[in-house]
């Protein structure tokens, strides 16, 4: 499955167009992330959104924000002027959010309409018993041996040659050499 989780800093602003019938929202933005390497300069990727969550890119998301991005990972081929064939990674994103959670407005919202539910203590009815602490057993009532009684088997000690053992050498037969079976 493909899929992708990357973080990643907005370093162009998220714009938003239309497809030619003007039905489907397309948000596309540039992002920055860290190198995989100390040494290694950061890398750049084209992010590109549909839809409602287009609209939610370009209305909330803006540069220099950092980003959580999940979505798919492709390739794209790009004829260039010079006469060859580029490939540019593109990610498709499915889900955005900040990393940042002070400037995050609508996981705010969210959390302020979440109910958090909290465990209330149940009043205990009258007729109930008090718990009573069980009885630990005195004597061994079960016909078994304790364990300090029962008989351990004696180390049997082992032959301590290391010497290998000699084999008489295989005797071959005479076959003479011109006798070919066919």
């Amino acid at each position: 499955m493909n899929s992708c989780v990357l973080m990643a800093e907005i370093i162009k602003q998220p714009e938003l167009r239309y497809k030619a019938d003007n039905q489907l929202e397309i948000t596309e933005m540039l992002v920055q992330f860290p190198g995989p390497r100390e040494n290694d300069p950061p890398a750049n990727l084209k992010v590109v959104g549909f839809g409602n969550l287009a609209k939610e890119i370009q209305q909330n998301y803006h540069q220099g924000d950092r980003v959580i991005l999940i979505g798919r990972l492709s390739m794209n081929t790009i004829e260039r002027p010079e006469g060859f064939k580029e490939k540019r990674a593109e990610m498709t994103v499915q889900q955005i959010h900040h990393l940042d959670s002070a400037s995050d407005n609508s996981s705010m919202q969210w959390q302020a309409n979440q109910t958090i539910p909290v465990a209330t203590p149940q009043a205990q009815s009258v007729n109930t018993v008090p718990p009573v602490a069980a009885n630990t057993p005195k004597t061994n009532k079960v016909n078994a041996a304790p364990v300090e009684n029962v008989p351990q088997p004696e180390p049997v000690s082992q032959a301590t040659s290391y010497e290998p053992s000699t084999y008489p050498a295989m005797v071959e037969e005479d076959i003479p050499e011109d006798d070919i079976p066919f």
